[in-house]
């Protein structure tokens, strides 16, 4: 029998996950907290902010959740610091700090 993606951790015998560690059910990525990976967090500036939507597709984590057609701040759990989404908001509304800082 094999593991459910939910029950997969560090102590899940070998012998009972699938050949090569395939998942084969959908939507498992949200159990896989990644932002504990970066070395830069984030920061959202509200007040620059114009909603312009842009940072949210450029997200290969979707770490930006929306409400409406306003942005809010970064899903921490899962956002990984690439920075993609500072380079692509031309309003100055994204910076990244050291973690921990």
């Amino acid at each position: 029998m094999n593991f459910k993606a939910a029950d997969i951790h560090e102590n899940s015998p070998w012998q009972k996950l699938t050949p090569g560690g395939e998942i084969y059910e959908p939507g498992t990525s949200r159990l896989t907290m990644t932002g504990e990976w970066r070395t830069q967090t984030p920061v959202f500036i509200a007040d620059k902010c114009r909603h312009c939507m842009l940072c949210v597709p450029y997200c290969p984590d979707s770490a930006i959740p929306v409400d409406g057609d306003k942005r809010l701040d970064f899903d921490f759990d899962h956002c990984k610091g690439c920075g993609i989404c500072e380079k692509v908001c031309p309003f100055d509304a994204i910076k990244f700090v050291k973690e921990g800082e």
